[in-house]
């Protein structure tokens, strides 16, 4: 009994580790715009620690959602650096880095927290999801990570409803809207359109998965 104790404890022991190894994610929050409208604003409504957890809880999200269950399936990052920047527009990611417009927080009238907490998951989104090698349409890159803000119970009520839009590959809520219909289709479809984007693009993985084109699907969504 002591020796099935003794293998359960060190079962657990490793367990744990390979979880926080796993986990290992560092984040940083970098004001820029600090002495601003906006950063104040940043500062007393929203707040380096809430952006801090909700970048922690975006990356656990993000890898549920893409079925990304060990480091293998995952890109390579250990840290995600943001930064609240006096500038225009909403916010844009490169690499690891997450830019956030301090002017689009200042001028935003409704729930900023909510509202900046939505943008975090579709900036997150960008730093782990494979985008085809840069091969995948940008409408796709965006509606992924738009998608993921979706499910996330983060689309803001401005979005277009489901059936709305002019092509499958328009981008953001469009496009999430469009991806959530495939994956009511087959769930898991768009864990499986991230992998398969791994390593590149093609509209055939559409047909792959759900056995129908693009198009098709989308003149299916439409009507």
């Amino acid at each position: 009994m002591a020796h099935n104790i003794s293998t359960l404890l060190s079962f657990i022991t490793i367990f744990l580790a390979t979880l926080q190894l796993i986990a290992a994610v560092d984040y940083t929050v970098t004001n820029t715009a600090a002495t601003t409208a906006g950063g104040i604003k940043f500062t007393q409504d929203i707040g380096d620690e809430y952006t801090t957890q909700t970048l922690n809880s975006a990356t656990n999200f993000i890898w549920t959602t893409f079925d990304q269950t060990s480091d293998s399936d995952k890109k390579d990052v250990s840290q995600v650096n943001v930064f609240i920047d006096d500038m225009d527009g909403v916010a844009y990611t490169s690499n690891n880095e997450i830019h956030v417009s301090a002017k689009y927080i200042q001028g935003y009238s409704g729930d900023v927290k909510t509202e900046i907490t939505g943008v975090l998951y579709h900036e997150m989104t960008h730093v782990w999801q494979w985008n085809g090698n840069g091969q995948a349409p940008g409408g796709l890159i965006e509606g992924i990570a738009d998608y993921v803000r979706l499910k996330a119970g983060y689309a803001p009520s401005h979005w277009v409803q489901p059936g709305q839009g002019d092509r499958w590959d328009q981008g953001y809520d469009v496009t999430a809207r469009f991806l959530d219909y495939c994956n009511g289709i087959r769930n898991g479809f768009v864990a499986e359109l991230n992998k398969k984007m791994r390593g590149g693009y093609s509209d055939g993985f559409f047909v792959d998965l759900l056995g129908k084109t693009v198009d098709q699907l989308w003149d299916e969504y439409k009507a």
